[in-house]
């Protein structure tokens, strides 16, 4: 089904006279194709006798078009002068340009229907974000229930912000932002968006529990693009089957958001609305973010905190999860103090944590690009003292020492388009808790690699010989599920979408309830 803005564009016409054809003509004869929307009024020829349409029409790639072909014409016989070559370079570059452009960025006649909704998890007991964008101004509110069919009776308001894209179209989308609370734990709901300029469709998810004392599910991958997303369709299944509670994407999204003048970041909202609709959808950033300061990630999506997403926390059920941005060691451009102010941010994060590690035992961290890896390239996580696990210059606010000296339990990463689990490990060593059972009382933290959700770079390959420290390594497309049993026990696993599927890792976590505040 095509965008408005799809079909917007369809009416992006040049308009060319026929005395400036005419006159421009060159000395042999020529045929032209005039590609018009089907019913278009301009497809007559108003009346004329010779039978030539007077104006040519670019469209973008996918439109639905018919062509009429320009009787030729000899410009010799009607004596007019030639076309020079610099004028007909020029003229042929300026349609390229438009027709590169699209002539305009938004829907020629804008439109106030929601789209790309999706849900995020504001931090606050019994309450759900929902996120939508639209092409014109207009309200944001929200109408919910608990009944499947029938009027929606209760109504939540919020605000829309103008999020100006850094394309040089400067496309301009209204991002909506509506916070509903007082939800029942576990109870489940139907919604729609918008406002009386439109509403979306109706959605249905469940309101996240409250306490400690239950057993979240969560789907965790990076590293998907609007093309290529191998991982998306089972993920929407599995979603539709109530499989999981909530989930994590770990960095890198769409292939950029940024590009075609965020066409791409519309296209990739719009893929993942059947799964961001209907759960929590947390994210953090990574490198394919970092276009115009990260401004796509910010404006999209509606993350805890008052950090735009790129760094904060929250609780579910008996974990604390961490999300950060391992990017802010690598586009120093943006702010050099953004290092520091997150490593103090996590530091003080991680003390409050681990003060309520009696309620809260496991705590769980995401971040984009990996501390270690064994792919065969050329990334950080490739070097023995890379940048995330050892900070600026080799020793400046590196987050190894840090997750360590606070006990951390489980560590996600992706960038790396595959799936690598490591045995627990502190400085290249392993810490396993026995031979027997090395994820019974680990003596560091667990880190799993899960970036083959599917993109337009495909698969990531590794090098031959394995890592003394890398445990199993997978070159397919999946994603990782996580359960959360209790306090003491969390069970891992890896889906192959190349195996239809199939579970081809799984293991536990083990840790006692008392005593996980470092490591010993």
């Amino acid at each position: 089904m095509q965008s408005a803005e799809q079909r917007g564009s369809e009416t992006s016409l040049i308009i060319l006279s026929r005395q400036h054809l005419l006159h421009h003509s060159p000395q042999r004869p020529f045929s032209h194709s005039v590609s018009l929307p089907h019913g278009h009024p301009d497809r007559r020829t108003h009346g004329r006798t010779d039978g030539r349409p007077c104006l040519a029409s670019l469209h973008p790639r996918g439109t639905h078009q018919r062509n009429l072909t320009v009787p030729a014409f000899d410009a010799a016989r009607h004596h007019l002068p030639t076309m020079s070559p610099l004028l007909g370079c020029w003229l042929c570059f300026c349609l390229l340009l438009f027709s590169s452009l699209g002539v305009q960025g938004n829907p020629a006649y804008p439109h106030a229907t929601p789209e790309q909704v999706h849900l995020s998890y504001p931090g606050e007991p019994g309450s759900m974000t929902v996120t939508w964008t639209t092409w014109a101004p207009a309200r944001s509110e929200v109408q919910f229930g608990m009944q499947l069919s029938g009027p929606l009776p209760f109504r939540a308001h919020g605000a829309a912000t103008t999020f100006v894209d850094g394309g040089v179209l400067r496309r301009k989308l209204y991002i909506h932002r509506v916070t509903l609370r007082k939800l029942q734990p576990g109870a489940h709901y139907v919604y729609r968006c918008g406002s009386s300029q439109g509403w979306s469709r109706r959605f249905r998810f469940t309101a996240l529990k409250n306490g400690v004392h239950w057993s979240p599910r969560l789907a965790v991958f990076g590293d998907m693009g609007a093309d290529n997303a191998k991982a998306l369709p089972r993920l929407r299944r599995d979603t539709q089957q109530g499989m999981f509670d909530a989930v994590l994407h770990v960095g890198d999204f769409a292939y950029n958001m940024d590009q075609d003048n965020a066409r791409v970041g519309d296209r990739f909202m719009r893929l993942i609305e059947p799964v961001a609709a209907s759960l929590p959808y947390m994210t953090c950033p990574g490198n394919h973010e970092q276009r115009y300061n990260f401004s796509n990630y910010k404006a999209r999506f509606s993350m805890p905190g008052d950090n735009e997403g790129l760094w904060y926390s929250w609780d579910l059920g008996p974990a604390h999860i961490i999300s950060f941005s391992t990017e802010v060691y690598f586009f120093l451009h943006y702010g050099r103090h953004l290092v520091e102010r997150q490593f103090r941010w996590l530091e003080k994060d991680l003390q409050k944590a681990n003060k309520n590690r009696a309620a809260r035992p496991w705590i769980i961290t995401m971040g984009h690009r990996p501390m270690y890896c064994s792919n065969a390239d050329l990334d950080d996580c490739t070097k023995h003292e890379s940048r995330v696990r050892k900070g600026l210059k080799g020793k400046l606010f590196g987050l190894e020492d840090l997750f360590h000296k606070y006990g951390v339990d489980l560590e996600f990463w992706a960038h790396e388009h595959s799936y690598e689990r490591l045995w627990p490990i502190y400085n290249y060593q392993v810490l396993n808790g026995s031979l027997e059972k090395p994820y019974t009382n680990p003596r560091g933290p667990v880190h799993i690699i899960t970036g083959s959700a599917g993109c337009e770079e495909l698969l990531t390959p590794f090098v031959i010989k394995p890592r003394p420290w890398s445990a199993m390594r997978l070159k397919e497309y999946g994603y990782t599920r996580m359960h959360i049993l209790n306090g003491t026990h969390m069970r891992l696993q890896q889906v192959s979408d190349d195996q239809d599927g199939k579970i081809v890792d799984d293991f536990w976590i083990v840790r006692p309830l008392f005593g996980r505040m470092t490591y010993h």
